[in-house]
């Protein structure tokens, strides 16, 4: 099955293939269309961040904010990808993500790259 084939839900990929590399083997961008960006912004929970304080004392993971940073990464990166399915492109090429503090009242992640339609060699 190629890259341009979608299937009726079948095909365990996605119908929107996100590469960190900027050319897929044994494909060619046929066309660029050019940034895509998936954005969230979440608020800090006032509960994990007392467990988080209180966990950084004794060291270790903290699971808790690790999930909602996991969450948060998910969340922009389904947003790009309907960025780019909505403007035609069927990959995202050089993907990355960019977090940063938000005004000291959360984080934002955004995920962000460049959308392209990919063609089989």
């Amino acid at each position: 099955m190629s890259i341009e084939d979608h299937g009726g839900g079948q095909d365990p990929r996605p119908d929107v293939l996100v590469v960190t590399t900027n050319d897929v083997p044994g494909h060619r961008v046929q066309q660029v269309i050019g940034e895509v960006f998936g954005l969230t912004v979440r608020s800090r929970h006032l509960g994990s961040q007392i467990g988080a304080g209180l966990k950084s004392m004794v060291g270790g993971e903290l699971r808790g904010l690790t999930k909602t940073l996991v969450a948060t990464r998910n969340q922009a990166m389904e947003r790009l990808v309907e960025q780019a399915r909505a403007r035609g492109a069927n990959a995202v090429l050089a993907f990355r993500f960019d977090v940063t503090e938000a005004a000291d009242v959360g984080t934002e992640v955004c995920a962000y790259g460049t959308a392209v339609i990919l063609a089989q060699e």
